[in-house]
């Protein structure tokens, strides 16, 4: 009796084993230090409120201290979207007045203690840098207490809004 072997009743099925040891090794190093590197880089972003549409319906508002740093070529300004200009800080030799600024930016915090939000506005060609840092002196107050020979931090404004400079009358921003 001759036995086909593709009809017979005792049909080997033989499967392959799938070694998955080199990539359960290459898991147990990656997930670790994506999680690490993912919390450190959330803890360097600063969220920023960037202005909206203005095809957006406006709604009356009661006339509120509303904080603008106007960084200009020449000079930041600080005022009060109601009330005007509050102070004038024009550059000095070595570049941007920050200590000035700073100081503006504490007095208007002592007056207004519950207040935390800020408008960075911005001419055209202003650099990358000076973006920061008026963010980081808008944001926080640092005070070097040399007797204990520590820096004290204090929030100012820490809620920034960032957009354009208004254009100046001679037609530059």
């Amino acid at each position: 009796m001759i036995r086909s072997r593709r009809g017979g009743r005792h049909h080997r099925n033989d499967t392959a084993e799938l070694n998955i040891t080199a990539f359960m090794n290459l898991m147990v190093i990656l997930v670790p230090f994506l999680l690490i590197t993912a919390v450190f880089s959330r803890l360097t972003i600063l969220e920023l409120n960037l202005p909206g549409s203005s095809s957006e319906p406006v709604e009356p508002q009661e006339q509120t201290f509303q904080l603008e740093i106007i960084v200009r070529q020449d000079k930041i300004e600080v005022g009060d979207r109601n009330q005007g200009l509050l102070g004038v800080y024009p550059n000095t030799d070595d570049g941007y007045d920050y200590a000035a600024l700073a100081e503006k930016l504490s007095e208007l915090k002592e007056r207004y203690p519950t207040k935390t939000d800020a408008s960075v506005l911005l001419e055209q060609e202003i650099a990358y840098d000076t973006l920061v840092q008026v963010m980081d002196t808008v944001r926080v107050s640092q005070e070097v207490d040399e007797e204990e020979v520590l820096v004290k931090r204090t929030e100012l404004f820490p809620d920034i809004s960032i957009g354009d400079a208004p254009v100046l009358d001679g037609g530059t921003s």
